[in-house]
């Protein structure tokens, strides 16, 4: 019986080997080259693409027309064109919620009034600043800085380049002066002679130089100026000393400057007003140039928190851009679809479907420039030649799913940890969860992390910040003789939530934390 069974695991042994072989060799030959076979990027490649100019659907695309904002461009440009006088133009102030074309129209009108400049010769720069990135007074100086700093040494090259062009053809033209004049002393002097002596043509002749010893001195000073411009570092200065080398690089020549400050409440909210308050009174003490400040904000209050010297100064001119209707948005999305895309690969359902889901978002045309190539991705993604409202909603359910992960990530530890609370009882079968259960769990994991404990009172509030945000709901319910509390469900995908707060390194180092769940009495 034993003999049996060994001759049988031997059999199976070398059945099991010829057949390894075989799947081997055919591995093998799958590997060779051939060139009929696809590549992992070629079946992709071969599909016909939807999109025409996807970029023109991206935030960063300033168009050609902006549909709409005919009105609030119009009073922008008779604010600037100051500057194309050589005045110097009103502070203006931006307010409008997020995707009501603010930044867009304000990019549209500082890229027209700069092509004008160049057309009449007219020095007009215009520098934007994102505050969101940059939100210190160092950074925004010192970004202002580099930039001056590099159109100088620009300017500074050209000049140099044709000033030195110049001397060389007075060198070679030397010699007709010297016969037309007479005879030079030889004592190396000889560019101290006048520009044109005779009846004679002069390189010097229709420029700025009287003397070749002018023009010498103009390139010897040039020169030093280069040497002695230096870039700002993003850190390590003392800001007194940033805001002096910015000063000097804005005033090097004549010219009316724009800063346009997106954001510029987050700067605010940041690094307090000091930087507005240097900006908004550098005129007084420039010689060359002027500067206008371009204020861009969601926040409507922000001023509010503003002295009010700063306030005054800046708010000289103010521009609202309300929200656009689902209408206004459908013939955005039109605009840009005609560019984006190829001809017939939109249903006839998709822009309105997109103009309508961005509109619930307080006409959002970003939001429905997002839902438009999210649900263009898609259907190329599925090797469809035209997006179907399928493709549209899926992209809605997509973008809010990134919406929630981009604003739990960003939330504060404590604010982590109560929606933490939270999805700790959902997952234990707890439902109508309410505050002081939330509380119970909440004092757990602070103690887990080491963490300061708030207040029950502290910890009602960060559960309203959630509600506000959409990632909880939190209703106030009346208990009868036991009083008012609030229930809180989650309003956002557990899974998905639970793994981007398991990313924080805090929370993540939380060990499995049974809640415990108090005894709750129903109305």
């Amino acid at each position: 019986m034993v003999d049996n069974q060994s001759e049988n695991d031997d059999e199976e042994r070398t059945n099991s080997a010829q057949s390894f072989d075989l799947d081997l060799d055919e591995v093998v030959l799958d590997d060779e080259p051939d060139g009929d076979n696809q590549g992992l990027f070629d079946d992709l490649l071969d599909s016909e693409p939807i999109f025409e100019n996807k970029e023109v659907l991206r935030p960063s695309y300033t168009p050609h027309e902006l549909p709409h904002r005919k009105e609030q461009i119009n009073k922008m440009a008779t604010i600037l064109v100051a500057a194309l006088r050589g005045e110097t133009p009103s502070n203006i102030l931006i307010y409008g919620k997020t995707g009501t074309g603010k930044t867009a129209s304000a990019k549209f009108v500082s890229q027209e009034l700069e092509s004008t400049s160049q057309k009449y010769s007219v020095p007009c720069d215009v520098e934007y600043i994102n505050c969101e990135v940059t939100d210190t007074q160092y950074r925004v100086l010192a970004q202002l800085a580099n930039k001056f700093i590099d159109k100088n040494e620009e300017l500074i090259d050209e000049r140099l380049t044709e000033y030195e062009a110049l001397r060389e053809d007075i060198e070679d033209d030397s010699g007709d002066i010297s016969d037309n004049v007479g005879d030079v002393p030889d004592n190396g002097k000889a560019s101290e002679a006048p520009a044109n002596t005779t009846g004679t043509t002069s390189p010097l002749d229709d420029t700025e130089f009287d003397s070749v010893d002018e023009l010498d001195d103009r390139i010897e000073e040039l020169r030093q100026d280069r040497e002695e411009m230096e870039q700002v570092p993003m850190t390590g200065w003392p800001t007194d000393r940033v805001y002096s080398v910015f000063f000097e690089a804005v005033d090097y020549r004549e010219r009316v400057v724009v800063i346009m400050l997106d954001e510029i409440d987050k700067l605010v909210e940041k690094s307090g007003d000091d930087t507005l308050y240097n900006l908004s009174r550098m005129n007084s003490e420039l010689s060359n140039s002027r500067v206008s400040i371009m204020g861009i904000s969601n926040d409507l209050k922000f001023t509010d928190f503003l002295d009010p010297r700063v306030k005054s100064s800046l708010g000289e001119e103010e521009i609202v851009f309300p929200p656009y209707d689902a209408n206004q948005l459908r013939d955005i999305l039109q605009h840009r679809a005609d560019v984006a895309f190829k001809p017939d690969a939109l249903t006839d359902d998709v822009i309105p479907l997109c103009a309508a889901f961005a509109a619930q978002e307080h006409g959002d045309a970003r939001r429905a420039l997002d839902l438009l190539r999210t649900a263009g991705e898609l259907a190329e993604r599925d090797q469809q030649d035209r997006i179907l409202e399928e493709h549209v909603r899926q992209a809605q359910d997509k973008i809010e799913l990134d919406r929630v992960v981009e604003v739990v990530r960003t939330l504060p530890t404590q604010s982590k940890l109560v929606l933490f609370s939270t999805i700790l009882l959902e997952k234990n079968g707890v439902h109508n969860i309410n505050t002081g259960e939330v509380y119970n769990i909440y004092k757990s994991l602070c103690e887990e992390i080491d963490a300061d404990v708030l207040t029950q009172r502290r910890v009602t509030d960060l559960i309203s910040e959630l509600d506000m945000l959409g990632i909880v709901n939190a209703v106030v319910v009346s208990k009868g003789r036991y009083g008012r509390t609030k229930e809180i469900s989650l309003s956002v995908p557990i899974e998905e939530t639970e793994a981007v707060l398991m990313s924080d390194s805090r929370i993540g180092d939380i060990e499995d934390v049974q809640p415990f769940v108090q005894a709750r009495f129903d109305n």
